[in-house]
């Protein structure tokens, strides 16, 4: 695919191998804001877009899309990946940082009174998740996987109460705004991750969860956003 500054972010990470790489790197936004093109996300990012459009270029003599395997598995597998990869690790990491940033601010609050503030919005960005993926495992995820193997001839989907599946999803690309808004404040009031020249160990490895924790959130919302939702967008009206 030839690529441009007026391509979508999200196609260009769909099909080219290492792009979410130089994203994450540059700090360009391609899971929330994927509709953006490329030249107004790196604007956003205060990047330039031919250099990232360079770089691309360079990434591309690289065989394969990135995310071939998601863009054509069965939709049920992509689920299944979200689950015991993303939720998992979303999971574990709430059950650890909280305590962790906890431990940071009773030894350099003092000082650095942001990591109060950092320790909050961890705390609140956990709540959200838990809830988010609570409604994806009850509710969004199975009603997808039903609806595949319906699709595929294995037994019948219940019509939902949500009507249809575009409402639940943009329920969910609503509420994945909110954890990345709430992931960039955090970037922000840690300095980019950047722990000061007296953290200790633990405070190192604060900003080392928070800066694993926000790459991981935007690959499992790409994920969804980019993949899952538009695919079980397209298979309901093909289902009539």
């Amino acid at each position: 695919m030839n690529f441009n500054s007026q391509t979508k972010v999200k196609e260009i990470a769909l099909a080219s191998p290492g792009a979410t790489r130089i994203f994450e790197e540059a700090g360009v936004d391609y899971c929330c804001g994927g509709n953006k093109s490329l030249h107004d996300a790196c604007a956003h990012a205060d990047v330039s877009s031919e250099e990232i459009l360079s770089r691309l270029r360079a990434c591309g003599e690289q065989v394969g899309p990135a995310d071939a395997s998601w863009i054509s598995a069965p939709l049920g597998e992509l689920t299944r990946h979200i689950r015991e990869v993303h939720h998992r690790y979303v999971r574990e990491a709430i059950a650890r940082v909280p305590a962790l940033a906890a431990k940071v601010e009773a030894k350099h609050g003092k000082n650095h009174p942001e990591v109060a503030h950092i320790e909050q919005l961890f705390l609140v960005l956990g709540q959200e998740m838990i809830m988010h993926m609570q409604k994806e495992e009850q509710i969004l995820f199975p009603y997808i996987e039903a609806l595949e193997r319906s699709v595929k001839g294995f037994g019948t989907v219940e019509p939902p109460f949500f009507q249809s599946v575009k409402n639940p999803i943009h329920a969910m690309m609503k509420e994945h705004d909110s954890a990345g808004d709430l992931v960039k404040q955090i970037r922000q009031a840690s300095s980019g991750f950047k722990h000061p020249a007296d953290a200790c160990p633990s405070y190192q490895a604060l900003y080392r969860d928070l800066l694993e924790f926000e790459a991981d959130l935007h690959q499992h919302v790409h994920l969804e956003n980019n993949i899952l939702f538009p695919r079980a967008v397209e298979m309901e009206a093909a289902a009539g």
